[in-house]
């Protein structure tokens, strides 16, 4: 390779444009032969690194979004459960409910696909560039009364052993919830 090439290289390196360097030594001969002009190759090659960005950020989206498994909506079993109306969940996965801060609840009994649906729908949003979080109620419900306990919440949204903390809740883009609720005093 050319000194220029070399430093080229290093210079996209440098300013993190990693696909963009590894794809350099083939496109530049395939440029040539093809006769390319400069906006074709740049554009394959910024391209290329955006094509990467897209997909890396995906990833950490659904790895900060912890969730139990990666079930994807196009994989739920609908034949197997006709109390899902599946033109309903489709439309869920439209997402026109994340902008309105519209709450969804999936009620049911054990392996009826609750977790299934909503973490379809969670994949969904982490695709469509939205930053999610996958917490069971419980879990979430337990953070809630140990922050009140000491005093963290504001008054208005402390939890009460009677009525759990729903206005707490809305002011959370997307939440997926599992589970069943316990204000044991024990369990902070």
């Amino acid at each position: 390779m050319s000194r220029p090439m070399d430093e080229l290289q290093q210079l996209l390196m440098n300013l993190h444009l990693s696909r963009m360097a590894q794809g350099l030594p083939e496109e530049l001969p395939r440029a040539e032969k093809e006769g390319l002009s400069y906006t074709d190759l740049l554009l394959r090659l910024v391209r290329a690194q955006w094509h990467h960005r897209q997909e890396t950020a995906l990833e950490w989206r659904i790895r900060q979004a912890r969730l139990p498994e990666r079930w994807a909506l196009e994989t739920f079993p609908f034949k197997d459960q006709p109390g899902v109306n599946k033109r309903q969940i489709m439309s869920l996965a439209e997402l026109d409910f994340i902008p309105s801060a519209t709450n969804i609840v999936f009620i049911g009994p054990t392996g009826v696909g609750k977790s299934g649906l909503a973490t379809g729908l969670l994949l969904k949003a982490l695709q469509n560039g939205y930053r999610a979080l996958f917490i069971k109620a419980q879990d979430l419900f337990d953070d809630l009364l140990c922050l009140a306990r000491r005093s963290l919440l504001p008054q208005a949204h402390r939890p009460s052993r009677a009525r759990p903390p729903c206005s707490a809740l809305t002011k959370w883009a997307t939440c997926v919830f599992r589970g069943i609720l316990n204000a044991d005093s024990d369990r902070s």
